[in-house]
């Protein structure tokens, strides 16, 4: 039972905060390629399926990040009981369960069409490399959005739709999204990271933060009013889009204070409604 319990903290599972972030981008990009004409069964089978991927890859990559940050972990006060870290699971345990998530998860993934496969088999070395990028750059959340939002492109291409600027589009402004909550989740670490020599964006902008989370959510915005445009969706889609603007600058920006790491916490935490919010507006849009 002490096994189970430390592979439940390991892979982060009562925390579904990680694995919603992966799964909305997959249902934006499904959303606006789905021809809603057809049976809708088709539709949820495969939400079904991007959601089970995202909690089985996310699931595999906190692993991964565990195993490569373990050094760094034990000196961060927030981390220093992550299993791997405390010695509870070793590194060899670690990626005998990575092993394990990942066949699960190409189980899910041969349901979809070839290209969705092929795509998806190629995003493998972005999602494991991650970890690395806070030693090299102050940019490590840039290519976590290049990461967390590739399921878009998936999204897209799963139910057999041709090349497309529409989700390019999209993912694009994903990408500023996911810059804008991951540096606020990084907050909660800055101390810690600097004394131990990692970088990130909550970093660099530490002294002006809010000019340059506004200019990420504010890119976010315009791509999702260009997605909106090109699709020719309702006017349901707009109004919507207001919440969706209120929900980023008034209940986010507004009420975080990067000084206090569990307003950070509750703000990053909120992007998960927000993924909704826009889910939501695409589906009422588009019908």
């Amino acid at each position: 039972m002490n096994q189970l319990n430390l592979f439940i903290e390991l892979t982060r599972i009562k925390r579904p905060i990680g694995y919603m972030l992966l799964f909305w981008p997959c249902s934006w990009g499904l959303t606006i390629g789905f021809d809603f004409s057809k049976e809708l069964k088709i539709y949820f089978f495969y939400l079904l399926l991007f959601l089970l991927g995202s909690v089985l890859m996310r699931s595999a990559g906190c692993i991964v990040n565990d195993i490569v940050d373990r050094k760094f972990d034990k000196k961060v006060f927030r981390t220093k009981d992550r299993p791997i870290a405390s010695g509870n699971v070793t590194v060899q345990q670690g990626l005998l369960y990575v092993v394990i998530l990942c066949l699960l998860a190409f189980f899910i993934l041969i349901n979809f069409n070839y290209i969705t496969i092929f795509l998806a088999l190629g995003s493998m070395p972005l999602a494991f490399t991650y970890p690395f990028m806070k030693r090299f750059t102050y940019w490590p959340q840039l290519f976590l959005g290049i990461t967390f939002n590739y399921g878009l492109i998936l999204g897209w291409f799963s139910t057999d739709n041709e090349i497309s600027i529409i989700p390019l589009i999209f993912y694009l402004g994903a990408i500023f999204w996911t810059l804008g909550y991951d540096t606020i989740y990084g907050f909660q670490d800055i101390k810690d990271d600097e004394i131990i020599g990692l970088k990130s964006t909550s970093i660099k902008f530490k002294n002006n933060p809010y000019k340059f989370l506004k200019l990420c959510y504010i890119v976010f915005l315009i791509n999702l009013l260009i997605v909106g445009f090109l699709l020719e969706l309702n006017k349901l889609y707009y109004l919507l889009f207001i919440l969706i603007f209120l929900q980023l600058f008034y209940f986010q920006l507004k009420k975080l204070d990067i000084q206090v790491p569990k307003k950070c916490l509750d703000v990053f935490k909120s992007n998960n409604f927000l993924g909704l919010l826009i889910l939501l507006s695409l589906i009422i849009g588009k019908i």
